[in-house]
């Protein structure tokens, strides 16, 4: 296994409490693609309050949710690709990657956790989900936690049970977050700004006089003398409250409740320390410290003032994690033609890393660039164990109608994700191939005769 050193990743997260709203026509700003050509590396996208009425659960599952068909929608052209989703009620976890990437996001695992009526309804809690990027362990935790002024220690302990009840398989199971390189929380996290009033709130953001409110923010205060919160970190504050707006404009609540403005919405992270001794003597607020290596660096943390359709304004912020290493070599290799102009091309060459866990279930997708997510394939074939079967493979497709870029991909059964993909490739069909003819293969896959090198 190759190591390559001082590899860095860019991370994009965004939070947004949608209030149960159909999504807006466009997110080209939230997401970043106005300004930037698609270079992040992921997208993290958590969402609260997604519409969980009865008759709207049961269409989303039978098919995918406007919200994540949205993002997709967006994020696909650029060339990310869904790795994985978890939905809870109305919590929504999405967690994009380019497909580049896909061989070198493995393990991924997702949990959930109720703390609503005391742990049985899931209108708040937590949905969670767990990788190893380029061989270091990260999580993302996606919080909806209680509302109101008063229930600031309820929301510090449900924050905890979410941290103690989300158990990975292979994570012990008392703190697990301790055990990850990264995590990310993020979410409504629905903490107030203490003992002020509604009109001193209002001038002092008029004012631009964050300050005083931030030393009366219920987290900020919470971080000096709450444990579970040792070692989080969260970038400065710039931005106005982004809680709560009458719906549709910019104007804070002008109802008979009249909230009080309020960061509700909140994107901290935590690096793993290598020794608790390290984590105590940690000063709250420094970027740096003892570590296991990984350092993150936030670029930006902001609002997003132009989006109206809930009483929250969605927040997000860019991140640059560097590994000390990257593991960067695929479970898979797959070696491909550059053209495919004829099924004569249409053959592909894979080799296994020797400690890869086959299953002859396994399969190759043929995908357009630009493609969804994993089941988003063009066509496929199965990649079988013996190599007199790959040879006698035939298939009914034809390659793909008209010219394109494609890539292919190598699915594991065992490991539920892409483990190899190639570099995009041409296709174009000239002449469709005689009925019946054993040319009519999508793919013709072969195996490395040299066992030493394939290692099969």
């Amino acid at each position: 296994m190759f190591l390559f050193f001082s590899s860095s990743i860019s991370i994009h997260i965004i939070t947004w409490n949608v209030g149960s709203a159909e999504p807006p026509d466009d997110i080209t700003a939230l997401l970043g693609l106005n300004v930037g050509d698609g270079n992040t590396d992921m997208y993290i996208i958590g969402l609260q309050e997604v519409n969980s009425m009865i008759n709207k659960r049961l269409k989303d599952a039978l098919f995918t949710d406007q919200w994540s068909e949205l993002c997709m929608e967006r994020l696909s052209p650029f060339g990310y690709v869904l790795v994985t989703s978890q939905r809870m009620q109305g919590l929504l976890l999405l967690v994009f990657a380019k497909y580049f990437h896909l061989p070198f996001l493995r393990g991924v695992q997702t949990e959930t956790t109720r703390t609503g009526l005391g742990g049985y309804w899931g209108n708040k809690g937590g949905v969670g989900a767990r990788m190893s990027v380029f061989g270091h362990t990260i999580c993302f935790v996606n919080c909806h936690l209680p509302a109101h002024m008063e229930n600031s220690d309820q929301r510090m302990e449900d924050f905890e049970s979410i941290l103690q009840q989300q158990q990975f398989e292979g994570v012990k199971k008392t703190f697990y977050f301790l055990f990850f390189s990264v995590v990310f929380w993020f979410g409504d996290l629905n903490f107030r700004i203490n003992d002020l009033d509604i009109q001193a709130v209002k001038s002092a953001i008029d004012n631009n006089k964050f300050s005083a409110l931030l030393e009366k923010d219920q987290l900020n205060m919470a971080k000096d003398s709450e444990t579970v919160l040792e070692g989080f970190h969260e970038g400065p504050l710039k931005f106005p409250p982004t809680y709560k707006f009458d719906v549709g404009t910019n104007t804070y609540d002008t109802s008979g409740k009249k909230r009080k403005p309020a960061w509700t919405d909140r994107i901290l992270w935590r690096l793993r320390a290598t020794a608790p001794a390290a984590q105590s003597s940690e000063k709250r607020g420094s970027f740096s410290g003892l570590t296991s290596g990984t350092k993150v660096t936030q670029h930006s943390y902001q609002s997003h003032m132009e989006y109206t359709i809930s009483d929250h304004k969605p927040v997000s912020s860019i991140f640059t994690l560097q590994f000390p290493y990257k593991l960067d070599i695929p479970l898979v290799t797959i070696i491909v033609e550059d053209e495919w102009n004829s099924v004569a091309d249409a053959k592909v060459i894979f080799k296994m890393a020797p400690k890869y866990s086959r299953s002859s279930w396994d399969w190759i997708g043929l995908y357009k660039v630009g493609f969804k997510h994993p089941k988003d394939y063009v066509g496929y074939v199965w990649a079988k164990q013996e190599e007199a079967d790959f040879l006698r493979q035939e298939h009914e497709e034809e390659l793909p109608k008209g010219s394109g870029d494609y890539i292919l991909g190598y699915y594991s059964n065992n490991m539920n994700t892409i483990v190899g993909v190639t570099e995009p490739f041409q296709s174009e069909s000239r002449k469709k191939p005689e009925e019946g003819s054993t040319s009519q293969q999508i793919v013709s896959a072969e195996t490395n005769k040299n066992k030493e090198d394939s290692g099969v």
